[in-house]
C-alpha cells in the first residue's frame, strides 16, 4: 500500500507512553507526585492547547494548507498534547496516594522509603523507592516495580535480600531505612 493512503502519525497516536502497571493494577503515587501530574495535566489543558488551537486556526485561515508549515507543526503538537491529556487523565484515575511518613521511625522498607543498602562487593547504595510517573533514576529514585525496590520492598535493617540480575544473583544487604517526617498538621 502506498504511504499516501495511510493516516498521518498511526504510531504516533499510540498511548506508547504507558508504563504497564504490575497485575495488581495500583498506581502508588505520593501526594506531591499526584499533585505535579494534576498540575501539568491542567497547564496542558488550561494554557497550551487553547495557544496551539489558537496558531493552527490562524494558520489554516491562511489558505492553502499543504505547504503551511505552522499549520502542520500545530497539529502534530496538538496530537501530542492531546496524547498527554489522556496519559495524564488515565494515570490520575487509578493513582492511590500514599503517604510515605506514615512509615517514620520504622526499620522496614515500604513505598516512599529511602535505602541505603550494600550490594555483594560492598559498595553502598543508596535509592528512593517511588511511584511509577515520579521515579527519576538521575535522582536516585526508583519506581517500586523495579527490580531492586522489589527486591527490597518489607526487609529491615540488616536484613540480606537476593535481587536477580542479568548477570546472576546479588546479594544486598539493608543498612538504613528513613522516611520523611510528618508534617505538622498531620495527626
Amino acid at each position: 500500500m502506498s504511504k499516501a493512503f495511510t493516516k498521518e502519525g498511526d504510531a504516533e497516536d499510540e498511548d506508547s507512553e504507558l508504563v504497564p502497571l504490575p497485575a495488581v493494577g495500583k498506581n502508588y503515587i505520593t501526594r506531591q507526585g499526584y499533585e505535579r501530574l494534576r498540575s501539568e495535566l491542567l497547564d496542558l489543558i488550561d494554557s497550551e492547547r487553547p495557544k496551539v488551537v489558537e496558531i493552527v486556526h490562524w494558520a489554516a485561515s491562511n489558505g492553502d494548507r499543504s505547504e503551511n508549515g505552522d499549520y502542520h507543526y500545530g497539529k502534530k503538537r496538538l496530537r501530542e498534547i492531546d496524547r498527554r491529556i489522556r496519559f495524564l487523565t488515565q494515570r490520575l484515575e487509578i493513582a492511590e496516594i500514599s503517604d510515605p511518613s506514615y512509615h517514620y521511625g520504622s526499620d522496614q522498607v515500604f513505598f516512599g522509603a529511602t535505602v541505603r543498602y550494600a550490594d555483594s562487593n560492598g559498595e553502598e547504595n543508596t535509592l528512593t523507592i517511588l511511584g511509577i510517573d515520579e521515579a527519576g533514576s538521575a535522582l536516585q529514585q526508583v519506581s517500586w516495580i523495579s527490580p531492586v525496590a522489589r527486591a527490597l520492598l518489607k526487609a529491615r535493617v540488616g536484613d540480606e535480600v537476593s535481587l536477580v540480575t542479568p548477570s546472576g544473583v546479588q546479594t544486598l544487604e539493608v543498612l538504613s531505612v528513613d522516611y520523611p517526617a510528618p508534617s505538622p498538621e498531620q495527626p
